[in-house]
């Protein structure tokens, strides 16, 4: 079959090429955009038994003489090679008396004016419009002009296509301009028992109709990619985004359906109505086989922004839990209302259905899985934008056992939640001997959704000091550049109440919402500073301040560098000179560091380490995220050293570790375990 292609696609506009290809051919059908099946469903519809039918560029196809064995009789056929007309005259000319071929060039034909009332073409177009290029361009102008001119008033110009973006560009220019409505009909060949596929793109039938240019008309465009349900369009950019979407769906269908994937695709659906995605489809491949061949989980709502589900690595290992050898992951999107779990179902059945994996036996029931009997409640309790994060949404959401969550999430990287909160009840009051409760929510301040976050909060345990009950107890000083929700803070204040922290963040919104929705309450000893970060410590240094701990947990918008958090800025060696600076002897120095990028990463810690030492590491499980701590050395050591270690000993840490541990259990915070995150601590 590949020596039929030509070596070059300009070889499509040359007689010699189509001679050759019909002779190495022979008399066997070439039918490269569907056979008859697939295209009458459309063809009738725009073609009557009575129409005057000329069909462009005939070559060897069956589909003339398909329809002429159905009643369409009158049938004239041509071609630039004169070896397949003859071909075709020699096959037709006594079963199919009534039809003509003509061997004749498309860009001069010898009809007059309005003498057809249908002119079909089934890829020829394709084959001629090759390039973009000045002499291709005038081609195809003229052969529009030609079909312009044989064409009937009110008569049509069916095109076979696969649409390929320039052809698309040509006739989306030309026709809509002539004031011609368009109306663009996806062909279904997705279930073609023809083998002998030689594209990997859908074929589409584009029908024209020849009307009088009324200027100020407004166009008609039209899309039609599911059965009978057809689309109007306000512009020609929008129908072709629509063909776009079309096509991929067409190639990803075809790519989950014939192999097994070696990493996760997925696809968004739409509503016709809508401008985001009602559900997006995640599709996970396991490695081993398994007897459980193919399930979908619903994701409830809200819980999409979860590590299982979010990421990668999490819904290998959700595949893995649920034992399916091909599971789709399906999330609902926060713009749409769903019903129920059972709406759901139908509402994706018939998609789902063209995603089983190869050599899915037909008519086998597809689980669907969740988590419980309901798709999750999501309240949206606050939409804004922030000038410097855009979009800004606050939800509640509904976890495992009933638990009300509420997040923070910027709508530009709407799969990752940037603060978390856990609402609980307000406490009973007794009045009168009644126990009386308004079922109002509050934020739990003994809460840290993020496990970086309780590596951070092990940090203050590496501060140096002669008496490091004491300074935790009167004098220690925070900075903390990054607020979010502002749990972490809140969280420092409510245990350690005696700690000064400032908090520095550009983003005044972000202070807002922090302040309205997750009960950031600042006061004599927590402090919130609008500014820049970096500005913020330059002007400690130039005041001669000295913090105890620099904690820097700020997401950057810039990921092309590879690193997400912080901002590139923030890890220059001059920024870092100036944390240097900004802490006192044997303060430290806490970065939430999520980098990508390996060089990037190696080279952030070696300026650490040129200005700090000892340097720790803790990395976050199932996480990117990975928090370094950079500790000043003392002036003048404190504690005993043996020769070759730190003064900053893991011995040291750990006696911290454990009094912050036992200070925070006494006052009934139990889900956070600091001794467990000093247990992953390894030294740079």
């Amino acid at each position: 079959m590949m020596d039929l292609l030509p070596k070059h696609h300009s070889d499509f506009v040359k007689p010699e090429y189509w001679d050759g290809f019909f002779k190495k051919r022979g008399t066997k059908a070439f039918e490269w955009y569907g056979e008859y099946p697939e295209l009458c469903g459309t063809l009738h519809k725009y073609i009557k038994p009575t129409d005057h039918v000329l069909v462009l560029g005939c070559g060897n196809s069956q589909l003339s003489a398909d329809l002429y064995d159905v009643g369409y009789h009158n049938i004239v056929n041509i071609d630039i090679s004169d070896t397949v007309i003859k071909q075709m005259i020699d096959k037709n000319q006594t079963q199919r008396p009534k039809m003509t071929f003509l061997k004749m060039d498309a860009l001069n034909m010898e009809f007059p004016d309005g003498h057809f009332s249908v002119v079909l073409d089934k890829g020829t177009l394709d084959a001629l419009l090759v390039d973009e290029s000045e002499v291709v361009l005038s081609s195809i102008q003229q052969m529009f002009i030609e079909i312009g001119r044989v064409l009937k008033q009110g008569g049509r110009y069916i095109c076979i296509s696969l649409l390929q973006e320039h052809i698309l560009n040509q006739v989306l220019q030309y026709f809509p301009n002539q004031g011609w409505p368009v109306r663009i009909v996806k062909i279904n060949t997705e279930d073609s028992e023809n083998s002998d596929k030689e594209f990997s793109l859908p074929a589409f039938a584009m029908i024209f109709t020849k009307f009088k240019n009324i200027p100020g008309m407004k166009q008609i465009l039209e899309v039609s990619s599911f059965e009978d349900k057809i689309d109007r369009c306000d512009s020609v950019d929008q129908l072709r985004s629509m063909i776009k979407e079309v096509q991929y769906y067409f190639v990803l269908r075809r790519r989950v359906n014939t192999r097994k994937l070696s990493d996760q695709v997925s696809l968004c659906l739409y509503s016709p109505d809508s401008s985001t995605p009602r559900y997006t489809l995640h599709i996970v491949d396991g490695i081993a086989k398994t007897k459980n061949r193919f399930a979908v989980f619903i994701v409830p709502q809200g819980r999409e922004t979860e590590w299982m589900f979010a990421s990668e690595a999490g819904r290998i290992q959700l595949s893995k839990s649920a034992g399916f050898e091909r599971l789709i992951v399906v999330t609902l999107d926060r713009d749409h209302k769903y019903e129920s779990l059972n709406f759901i179902k139908s509402e994706l059945s018939g998609k789902i259905l063209e995603l089983v994996p190869p050599g899915f036996k037909n008519g086998t029931q597809v689980p669907f899985l969740s988590i419980g009997d309901d798709i999750g409640k999501r309240t949206i309790q606050f939409q804004g934008h922030s000038e410097f994060s855009g979009d800004v949404v606050i939800e509640d959401v509904e976890g495992d056992e009933g638990k009300i969550f509420r997040r923070l999430i910027f709508l530009a990287n709407k799969n990752i939640v940037q603060s978390e909160a856990l609402l609980v009840k307000k406490a009973q009051n007794k009045k009168k001997g009644k126990s009386t409760s308004s079922g109002a929510l509050r934020v739990d301040k003994s809460y840290l959704s993020c496990s970086h976050h309780s590596a951070m909060v092990t940090g203050l345990a590496m501060v140096e000091s002669d008496d490091f009950k004491k300074l935790i107890g009167s004098s220690m000083h925070v900075i903390l550049v990054g607020l979010g929700g502002g749990g972490l803070p809140s969280f420092i204040h409510q245990y350690f109440p005696q700690i000064h922290i400032d908090v520095v963040d550009i983003d005044h919104t972000v202070v807002t919402m922090a302040t309205d929705w997750f009960e950031f309450i600042p006061d004599n000893k927590m402090s919130i500073y609008v500014q820049d970060g970096i500005q913020y410590i330059k002007n400690e240094v130039i005041k001669g301040h000295q913090s105890h701990v620099i904690m820097l947990d700020v997401d950057s918008k810039d990921v092309s560098v590879g690193m997400s958090c912080p901002p590139k800025p923030f890890v220059e060696i001059e920024f870092l000179q100036q944390i240097h600076q900004s802490l006192h002897p044997g303060g430290v120095f806490v970065l939430n560091l999520v980098c990508r990028n390996l060089e990037l990463k190696k080279e952030i810690i070696t300026r650490i380490k040129s200005l700090f030492d000892p340097v720790y590491v803790r990395p976050i499980e199932d996480e990117i995220n990975e928090v370094i701590f950079a500790v000043k050395k003392l002036d003048t050591p404190s504690l005993p050293c043996n020769a070759g270690d730190s003064c900053n000993s893991k011995d040291m840490i750990k006696e911290h570790v454990e009094y912050l541990n036992q200070s925070i259990k006494r006052n009934k915070c139990t889900h956070i375990d600091l001794e467990e995150m000093f247990q992953g601590l390894a030294l740079l």
